[in-house]
Order: structure tokens, then C-alpha cells, then sequence
């Protein structure tokens, strides 16, 4: 039963996670509750099952938007490879930092961020990049550095990050900004799942069906988002962020 669940979830988290990231927020605290006693209490194995599991909707959707949604793939290609690298090494840096010196900044982040998409209510309505080619790419990879690190070692809001700026830093519209940050993820989901799948934390009985749901909600989200437009993208953007705040908020709180 626990992985009929899971996969409602996992559908579910391949729906919000297509159009705006924050599937993580949904999928992990379900495998925290829902797998066995024995499986959830080692944390990599949680990880793993996850990534492995989200990686298949993340490369659905940019399946789903590449023929679609404008792309400037000279510049994203090159941020995926660095993020990959990077998130490889975040993971692997993991267990020698303090995460939780990240939260309180990543906090008040989140609020700016959050509260600029608000008042902007133009903010990703237009696709007018501020930056010539070779500006975009460069930036790109310093992006690609930056957060590819941050969700090897971290995670949460990545995908919101990416699209904030996209949006408000290159000047890409909301739908573009999607697609793009969905390039990136997928790089950096690949780099964790292989390094969680090369140390056998991954619990294939419940990923593999995971899997398939997630496929299942990013074609489903992706669609919705295209159909949709920037409008929806941006108003369900402005959800998850205010989701993430508050699981940000409660965790500085807690600690």
C-alpha cells in the first residue's frame, strides 16, 4: 500500500516539480513517512530513492519543453556540465559543512525573492534576455557553479532559484525560465543519483514506480504550464516559494 501512495505523490511532486521546481518538498517528506521504519531512518538511502526517482520526470519535462519553449542552448548546455560537476561535489562535501548556517540566509532570500516576483506583476510576462550571447553563457556557468553546488550539498528551492533568475536577471519569460531551469536540474539530479546509485543507496522496489508517476505529472505539468502561459507559471512560482519560506522559517525556528 505504502507505494501506491507514493507514487499519488510522486505524480503529484512531477506536476509542481515541471513547472516551477519544489517537488522535493513533496516527495521527500513522503518517503520520510511512508517507507519502512528500517529503509527511512538511513538518510542516504531517502536521497537516493529520490533522486532516483525524480530524475525521470526532471528529464520528461525537458523532453516536453525543448521542441516547445525557447531554449538558448549555447548558454544552458554549458551551466548544465559545471552544475553537474559542481553537484557532484556538493554531495560529496556534505557531512563537512553545517547546512543549517544555510538556512537563515537562504530564508531571507527566499522573502526578497518572493515578495519582488509579487510586486513586479510584469516580472517574466515578456521574453527579452538582457544579455548578449556570449554574456548569457558566461553567466550561465557562473549560475551553473553556484547552484549546482548549493543542490549536490542542499537543495531545497533550487529549482525556484533558477527561475528567479532567469526571470529577473536575464530577462527570460516565465515559461523560458522553466524549461531552462529544468536543464540545469536534470544535470545536477544526475550527478546525485549516480552517486547514490554507485554506493547502493537506492531502493529500486519503490523508485522504479515512483519513476513512472513522476513521468506521468511532468508531461501532464508541462502541458498545463504550456497551455497556461507565463500567468500560471508565475502565480504557482509565488506558491511554492511561500511554501518553501515557511519550511524554512520553521527549521531556523526549531534549531
Amino acid at each position: 500500500m505504502e507505494t501506491v501512495w507514493l507514487c499519488g505523490f510522486a505524480f503529484l511532486a512531477g506536476f509542481v516539480d515541471s513547472v516551477v521546481g519544489g517537488g522535493g518538498l513533496i516527495q521527500l517528506p513522503a518517503l520520510l513517512l511512508l517507507l519502512p521504519a528500517d529503509a527511512s531512518r538511513d538518510v542516504a538511502t531517502v536521497l537516493g530513492t529520490n533522486k532516483m526517482a525524480s530524475i525521470w520526470g526532471t528529464g520528461m519535462a525537458v523532453v516536453q519543453y525543448a521542441p516547445r519553449v525557447r531554449i538558448n542552448w549555447r548558454a544552458i548546455l554549458p551551466a548544465a556540465a559545471v552544475a553537474f560537476a559542481t553537484a557532484g561535489l556538493g554531495a560529496m562535501t556534505v557531512s563537512h559543512l553545517d547546512r543549517n548556517l544555510l538556512e537563515p540566509l537562504l530564508l531571507v532570500l527566499l522573502v526578497l525573492v518572493t515578495l519582488y516576483t509579487f510586486f513586479r506583476s510584469d516580472l517574466g510576462q515578456l521574453h527579452a534576455p538582457a544579455f548578449t550571447a556570449h554574456r548569457e553563457r558566461s553567466l550561465g556557468i557562473a549560475v551553473g557553479v553556484v547552484l549546482g553546488f548549493y543542490d549536490g550539498f542542499f537543495g531545497p528551492g533550487m529549482g525556484s532559484f533558477l527561475i528567479f533568475i532567469f526571470v529577473g536577471w536575464f530577462g527570460f519569460d516565465f515559461l523560458s525560465a522553466s524549461a531552462s531551469a529544468k536543464v540545469i536540474n536534470f544535470a545536477t539530479n544526475l550527478a546525485a543519483m549516480l552517486l547514490f546509485a554507485s554506493t547502493g543507496h537506492v531502493l529500486y522496489r519503490y523508485a522504479l514506480p515512483m519513476a513512472a508517476c513522476q513521468m506521468a505529472g511532468s508531461v501532464a505539468g508541462t502541458r498545463v504550464a504550456m497551455a497556461k502561459g507565463n500567468r500560471f507559471v508565475r502565480v504557482l512560482f509565488l506558491v511554492v516559494a511561500a511554501v518553501l519560506i515557511g519550511r524554512f522559517a520553521w527549521d531556523v525556528l526549531r534549531n
